[in-house]
């Protein structure tokens, strides 16, 4: 006689077949990125300290300055930084180089007397001034003025310029009378006297001031990328970065800049670090400038299809993934098989561990409402993957920190989004790149500032070589991984082989 065991006890069976499945999934999907494990595994990953692929056995950083990446590195610099200067400029981008090409007939000789690039000097304009000539950064005119935004110190001590702050805060005042009274012809006048007493307002004087300073500054510098670079951040802050840097007279600034991190070089990083107010991307933002005035000449369609993208959201992600052309995640059944085709991966999170990164439990909770699984909202592309993995490691790495960051939300198909909107008022509405895998958010809380300014740093940098896209959010930080991330795609095969191996 047979007696039939109790539901229950089959119900608990089957959960427990169900959860030696999911490991032996998980542990699978591992070593399928892994291939084969070998007896030597690949160098750790550490991003920060410098290291390029083929210099050591033990570690590699994919982030490392190489002489034979510098062009690439300076392209993609700009095309990083580029979000600001379309979508905080008076009237928009189209309107700001409107404003800058007007002065190009007058940029161009001066330029050429002064043997500076017109196309380095129309970009200080926009950069400066969005083709404003009488742009003022503060009320008191002591600070950055007129067309290029000279400072008043520097206007009459350095480039021997007359400049009376004094004059022409009081002109002003009388300019903004006149013109509340419709008195145009008296707004002209004065306006003239005011370019009269303090020149930063004269275009033509403003420009001259320019290409004097960047004559100095090359002579004291030694090289063009290095003059501009000293526009924002100071010839002598330069020549100490530099110096600290110490590695020979003829540094491209893009090797001072990629090359230092807070633990590699780590004094000539402090140097730059500690100018503050963007100084330090000053450079790759001209490099933006001068773009976005080659296509107002070029193509201005094209132009202004960036800037639609680049205004879509508080990032520049939209440019990395327009929404017209981007697949999305329409449903549940579609993550499903974008799992089963690896189109998707799901978090490994040992791996993830050993990367300084943590998945946070509440991760996927509107799921059950679906009565859907929570690990179907806890994968990414393998881009955004590679991007999250060098980005743990990378704060790992500088800040020393035991404690990991956390990951708070990954991929998501449609209606789970639709539902976020309803209890969640930063969710969007529109095309969200969270239903793409390419985004993820990691939580605004870190174990130390020392964590904190790792943390920014690995952002910073990914930032700056085309990798990913990012926005503050209240307690997140909302990171889309772009195209360029590919290029870590290795790192992420290289690091589940060694994990796995260990």
């Amino acid at each position: 006689m047979s007696v039939s065991a109790p539901r229950t006890g089959r119900s608990s069976l089957r959960r427990a077949v169900f959860a030696l499945l999911a490991a032996a999934v998980a542990l699978a999907a591992l070593l399928s990125i892994a291939d084969r494990l070998s007896d030597n595994p690949p160098p750790r990953l550490t991003p920060g300290t410098g290291v390029a692929a083929g210099e050591s056995d033990d570690t590699v950083d994919p982030l490392a300055w190489s002489s034979q990446r510098e062009d690439a590195l300076v392209a993609t610099a700009a095309r990083g930084f580029a979000h600001p200067l379309y979508t905080l400029v008076p009237g928009g981008v189209v309107a700001s180089a409107a404003r800058t090409a007007r002065y190009r007939q007058l940029i161009e000789p001066i330029a050429e007397a002064g043997d500076v690039d017109p196309d380095d000097l129309e970009a200080i304009v926009y950069l400066e001034s969005a083709g404003r000539p009488a742009a003022a950064a503060d009320a008191s005119l002591e600070g950055a003025v007129g067309l290029t935004q000279i400072v008043a110190q520097t206007g009459s001590g350095l480039l021997d310029m007359r400049v009376d702050p004094r004059a022409a805060r009081s002109l002003g005042r009388r300019i903004r009378r006149a013109a509340k009274r419709g008195q145009t012809a008296q707004v002209r006048a004065l306006e003239a006297e005011r370019r009269t007493v303090d020149e930063r307002y004269d275009p033509p004087k403003a420009l001259q001031g320019t290409v004097r300073y960047l004559r100095y500054a090359k002579r004291q510098l030694g090289r063009e990328d290095l003059a501009l670079a000293s526009y924002h951040a100071g010839i002598g802050n330069l020549q100490s970065a530099l110096k600290a840097y110490g590695k020979g007279d003829d540094v491209s600034y893009a090797q001072l800049y990629f090359d230092t991190t807070p633990v590699h070089n780590a004094a000539a990083y402090r140097k730059l670090a500690a100018l503050g107010d963007d100084s330090a991307t000053y450079l790759w933002r001209l490099g933006a400038a001068k773009e976005i005035m080659r296509l107002y000449r070029e193509d201005r369609a094209k132009l202004r299809r960036i800037a639609l993208r680049q205004q879509a959201k508080n990032s520049s992600e939209e440019v990395l993934w327009p929404a017209g052309s981007t697949k999305r995640f329409q449903s549940a059944a579609q993550l499903r098989a974008a799992y089963a085709d690896r189109t998707l991966r799901r978090l490994p999170g040992p791996l993830l561990r050993e990367e300084g990164v943590q998945i946070d439990p509440q991760m996927g909770e509107l799921a059950p409402r679906r009565k859907l699984s929570r690990r179907l909202f806890r994968g990414l592309q393998p881009e955004a993957l590679a991007v999250l993995v060098t980005l743990g490691a990378g704060t790992q790495e500088i800040s020393r920190s035991s404690k990991p960051i956390s990951v708070t939300s990954t991929v998501r198909d449609q209606p789970y989004q639709d539902l976020l909107t309803g209890v969640n008022v930063q969710a969007t509405k529109d095309y969200s790149l969270h239903t793409t895998g390419y985004a993820f958010d990691i939580l605004r809380r870190f174990a130390s500032s020392k964590q904190e300014a790792a943390f920014w740093f690995t952002v910073t940098r990914l930032q700056a070589l085309g990798y990913l896209a990012w926005l503050p959010e209240f307690g997140a930080v909302h990171i889309t991984a772009g195209p360029r991330a590919k290029e870590l795609l290795g790192v992420l095969k290289s690091e589940t082989k060694r994990v796995s191996s260990g």
